[in-house]
């Protein structure tokens, strides 16, 4: 039996944040109940598809789930998703603040109905601030909460992460603060009003190191940690390819350096402590380049493995799917259908009592209207 097996989730986010958010949530067991409006959320046409609405974002992005699709335009729609949200433990929405009465969905109303119920919006930035209320997808909160001026740092001018990491990362936090209320309504019998901004997370994301100096007052530095900001930073061109290798500690230094036949270099004052390792740490990479060059991958994979460096080979986002480990660990879910053929799913990355939960196909828009809404379906008035 999974964690959150009697938990019910009426999920009304769209695109990725918010869905990702409700898919741990039903990874780890929950009833994720996911209202679409017509039409269904937007993610069903992003991408390759081999059926109408089932693209390849809203796959990796709303397994585990069932759909109901209302038209909350309609006082019928509003009605059904009232009586869903009564009998729910949990209902999420990533709706503007100023359009939540117009759908009679304040937080006051519906837990006036529901006092039990875990109410999580998921917002661009914090209603309490002159930011609340504004539109924001994962390319403005990069841009906002410092990663885009990360990769100017590094690479000469403002660029987006190549992932949508404001999406992932602030459905991440929310599932857990979700996860976090429900623990709290355990004890104290009582929902509660949980508000997610991505602005907010990723500004607390990106500056668990990048605070750096700023984190005293008066300043002891600049913001931005150096060793991770370094435009040296980057997997090590080898004789035959790419390498990933991080020496760490002291002994992981010295270790390398005798293996690379320079062991003179782990004494140079400015390589032998972590904190000088971090103020010269273009050199070191430099140094460190030079020195990887000289042999091919599989000597320095042999070499880090001996020594306890870590170490990797680079792969390519295709050679993952293969990858011997994820293989081993039954990562990938090959699931049939027979309108979609085979669909390929990551699988839920943890375990329970060492068993990896089960990955169901996402649903085609208001493939369970009958079996949620029975009778108060309004597509069947």
């Amino acid at each position: 039996m999974l964690p959150l097996q009697n938990i019910k989730v009426i999920d009304l986010t769209t695109v990725a944040m918010g869905p990702l958010a409700s898919q741990w949530l039903g990874d780890f067991g929950a009833d994720v109940i996911k209202v679409e409006a017509p039409g269904g959320d937007s993610t069903r046409q992003t991408g390759p598809a081999t059926e109408p609405g089932m693209a390849a974002l809203f796959l990796s992005t709303n397994r585990n789930k069932r759909s109901v699709e209302l038209d909350l335009t309609q006082p019928e729609g509003r009605e059904a998703l009232a009586r869903l949200i009564e009998g729910a433990d949990v209902f999420m929405h990533n709706i503007r603040p100023q359009k939540l009465a117009k759908l009679g969905l304040e937080p006051e109303r519906l837990m006036a109905r529901n006092p039990r119920l875990v109410y999580a919006g998921l917002l661009g930035f914090g209603e309490a601030g002159p930011y609340g209320g504004r539109p924001a997808y994962d390319d403005i909160i990069q841009g906002l909460s410092g990663c885009a001026d990360l990769m100017r740092r590094q690479s000469g001018e403002p660029q987006y992460f190549p992932t949508i990491t404001a999406d992932k990362t602030t459905g991440l936090i929310a599932a857990m603060a979700i996860l976090a209320a429900l623990t709290g309504r355990a004890a104290s019998g009582r929902g509660a009003l949980v508000e997610v901004p991505m602005f907010e997370c990723m500004v607390g994301f990106n500056l668990v190191e990048h605070l750096y100096g700023r984190q005293f007052e008066p300043p002891q530095g600049d913001t931005g940690y150096p060793r991770v900001l370094s435009r040296h930073r980057h997997p090590y061109r080898t004789r035959d390819g790419f390498i990933c290798m991080l020496p760490y500690t002291d002994a992981h230094w010295r270790a390398f350096f005798t293996q690379a036949g320079a062991p003179g270099y782990a004494d140079d004052p400015r390589f032998a402590t972590m904190a000088a390792r971090t103020a010269h740490i273009d050199a070191l990479y430099e140094l460190v380049a030079d020195l990887v060059a000289q042999h091919d991958n599989d000597h320095w994979l042999a070499a880090c493995e001996r020594i306890g460096v870590p170490a990797s080979p680079v792969l390519s986002l295709d050679e993952i799917i293969s990858d011997p480990h994820l293989q081993a660990v039954e990562f990938f879910s090959t699931l049939h259908d027979p309108g979609l053929g085979d669909v390929r799913l990551p699988g839920v990355p943890v375990l329970f009592d060492g068993e990896r939960p089960p990955v169901r196909l996402p649903p085609r828009l208001g493939q369970h209207n009958r079996e949620i809404l029975g009778a108060n379906d309004p597509k069947q008035a």
